[in-house]
């Protein structure tokens, strides 16, 4: 109920306008069971008929005023959550396009959507039907007051029952949420299945997971129906005994009301007033209390979106150099995965000029896409300085140094949107006539030049339904949106027929004829034999600087070299 009192204190005047509508309702609500009361003692005993005309009218007009101000108050309730509602997604969306890349690479998607999925459990506790129960639950205490007026012993035995549905409700609070952050997390590893099964496709067929991935499924399905189970069985068992002591209630106030009766101390339209009263003052606890696991689930989904709010954040702010020209230095770099008990590489010192053309090498896993990531500033070093231009990397504004590279990595992936969609956010300043022109430098212009969408085609999970080697081309035009004058190439002609490593090459010449600082990681011997210098990331833990002649290879002072 936490989040309740934060969402009321945020707004004074609107929650005193829930206030008074919650009160003028509740106190309208009154008008039935005093018709009765009215009815049963003054037209029954005398059977005057404009004395029950009259108070009809009356509790009609009481009525419809009591939903007016209940509907006024659901209306007042929905503009009130719609801001925090809308404040949590948009927040849980910004964490998650704008964390540091090294924190959220360490989650998994189904933790990812997890997070995502909390926003919803807590908008659905907090939706304005559910607010509007939580808000009649003080007024519980209005309808017992009433009825103390009409008997104190029925009062008490009310009041009885009352703290008997209150307890069950706070066992029952308490009891799901051990199974409800049991579910979730079981709710975000089905979803890396259900992944696997949508965007993996050829995957799962190719190579025969599809069995394994169902044993997977059902072991995953066995886990949730035994959760659900559980909360099924708590949920159950609470209705139940909820409807039993409303029963037990009833029986109670109508059997010590009826001896009331016959000892003379209360009437029959008091007794059946009263016993309209009594379920009054339970049915906003009862109501409060059924919702146990949704607010459990909102609880857990708030420790959730707690927790993602925490992981640290790129810079928003920083230097901006007023013109890169294309200088990157290395001073004593070393990186470490978290975890790892020893680093990727260390000790790495090394400075390139404008213009320098520089290859890393080294197999699969030797870190060459965690250098390209560094590069880019999506992972900091573990120790170290990375200076561009003699500025420390860490002190420039994220945003203004990733538009001032030509950034092409290895797995390239694309936003769910259009191709055109996808290279504008890049830079959104380009024409057409300079989206034309990237799209022919990266040799693209005949296949969209046979597309009917053209550059409107969308991309989907990540640009998976275009082939393999039109992506990468694709993620080449898109590196080449930023005009940049540091060109960071990550295994450039992987996935590549002759004809796109024949445009790679012609490219990188033309970038270099411009003055642009070019670094490519590969392992592939066509760009290494081309290299003045090469950097040798099979080396450990200090990578080796060697100077290429011809086919001769020279070794350079040890993590040491310009170039």
């Amino acid at each position: 109920m936490h989040e309740l009192f934060i969402r009321l204190k945020a707004y004074p005047v609107v929650t005193f306008e829930l206030a008074a509508a919650s009160l003028f309702a509740n106190i309208l609500a009154l008008a039935s069971p005093l018709f009765v009361i009215q009815v049963l003692n003054r037209y029954v005993s005398h059977g005057v008929d404009s004395t029950l005309f009259t108070l009809t009218a009356g509790v009609l007009i009481a009525i419809a005023f009591e939903v007016a101000f209940r509907q006024i108050r659901l209306n007042i309730a929905n503009a009130l959550s719609r801001p925090f509602d809308r404040l949590n997604a948009d927040a849980t969306f910004e964490i998650l396009t704008g964390a540091r890349a090294d924190v959220l690479t360490r989650m998994s998607a189904g933790q990812k959507r997890q997070a995502a999925a909390a926003v919803d459990s807590i908008q659905q506790a907090y939706a304005a039907p559910n607010m509007a129960a939580y808000l009649d639950l003080p007024f519980a205490l209005v309808f017992l007051v009433a009825l103390l007026m009409l008997s104190a012993p029925l009062a008490g035995i009310a009041a009885v029952f009352v703290l008997v549905v209150i307890l069950m409700g706070w066992f029952g609070v308490r009891g799901m949420k051990q199974p409800t952050e049991a579910l979730q997390n079981q709710m975000g590893q089905r979803q890396g299945l259900l992944d696997s099964a949508i965007m993996d496709v050829d995957t799962v067929r190719a190579f025969t997971a599809d069995q394994f991935l169902r044993r997977r499924w059902q072991q995953m399905q066995d886990g949730l129906e035994n959760i659900r189970s559980v909360m099924s069985s708590r949920q159950g068992r609470s209705q139940n005994l909820t409807q039993g002591i409303q029963a037990l209630m009833s029986t109670a106030i109508i059997a010590t009301g009826g001896m009331l009766v016959v000892g003379g101390n209360l009437d029959v339209g008091l007794l059946i007033g009263a016993n309209i009263l009594a379920a009054r003052t339970l049915a906003p606890i009862i109501r409060v209390t059924q919702s146990a696991s949704v607010v459990a689930n909102a609880k857990t989904g708030r420790a959730t979106l707690n927790a993602l709010m925490k992981l640290p954040r790129e810079a928003t702010t920083g230097s901006a150099l007023g013109n890169y020209k294309g200088g990157i230095e290395f001073k004593d770099v070393g990186f470490a995965h978290q975890g790892q008990p020893t680093p990727l590489f260390e000790s790495l010192t090394l400075k390139l000029e404008p213009g320098a053309l520089f290859v890393v090498a080294g197999a699969n896993g030797a870190g060459k896409t965690t250098l390209a990531r560094l590069l880019a500033g999506l992972l900091s070093p573990s120790r170290g300085q990375i200076l561009v231009d003699g500025v420390d990397l860490a002190q420039t504004a994220p945003q203004w140094w990733r538009r001032q590279i030509i950034y092409m990595p290895q797995e390239p992936s694309f936003f769910s949107g259009t191709v055109r969609e996808n290279i504008m956010a890049y830079n959104p300043d380009m024409s057409e006539a300079d989206l034309n022109s990237i799209i022919r430098d990266a040799g693209l212009e005949k296949f969209f030049a046979t597309s009917k969408e053209g550059f409107d085609m969308a991309l989907r999970s990540g640009g998976r339904n275009l082939p393999v080697g039109i992506r990468r081309r694709l993620a080449l035009a898109r590196a080449l949106a930023s005009n940049g004058r540091l060109v960071v190439l990550d295994e450039p002609l992987e996935g590549l027929d002759a004809e796109g490593a024949q445009q790679i090459g012609k490219l990188m010449n033309a970038l270099s004829q411009r003055g642009c600082t070019i670094i490519a990681l590969s392992h592939d011997p066509n760009i290494i034999k081309g290299a003045v210098h090469v950097l040798d990331l099979n080396v450990k833990p200090v990578p080796r600087l060697l100077q290429v002649k011809g086919d001769a290879q020279q070794a350079l002072p040890a993590g040491k070299g310009g170039a």
